[in-house]
């Protein structure tokens, strides 16, 4: 079992993995790109000990990046926020669907697609009930 758990976002405005990239580039330059977020996640020793941030993009996990630190993040509105810091890595992954929902979702790493091998940048998602099948016989 493993001792750390992942979160999972929708990256809103984006279509692509390259869309994410670009802008946390103009933003951020090399520096640890932050994602703000209303919600501090309770399980937040799990998620920094080894947890990644899966961004989906129009419905498929896609990327992922390494979650650094988590850190209050004061608004102008005077409410405190949490901000995910990031390491500047995307990852690329399997393609992965995923329903659309609110906010972050806690994403148990034996549920998280896996990395695609250095050098490939795409990958076709598999229909979601083939998915569940391959879970249910262990080869995904």
């Amino acid at each position: 079992m493993a001792d750390y758990v992942n979160l999972v976002k929708l990256c809103v405005g984006a279509e692509k993995v390259e869309d994410l990239t670009s802008w946390q580039a103009a933003r951020y330059g090399k520096a640890n790109p932050v994602h703000v977020t209303r919600m501090w996640p309770k399980r937040a020793e799990e998620v920094l000990n080894g947890g990644s941030l899966y961004w989906v993009f129009k419905g498929v996990i896609l990327a992922r990046q390494r979650i650094v630190g988590l850190e209050e993040s004061p608004g102008a509105d005077g409410i405190t926020r949490c901000a995910i810091v990031l390491d500047p890595e995307v990852v690329r992954t399997e393609a992965m669907p995923r329903r659309p929902f609110q906010g972050w979702r806690y994403l148990d790493p034996k549920d998280s697609p896996r990395d695609l091998p250095k050098g490939r940048t795409t990958e076709e998602a598999l229909p979601r009930e083939l998915l569940t099948a391959l879970a249910e016989i262990g080869l995904r």
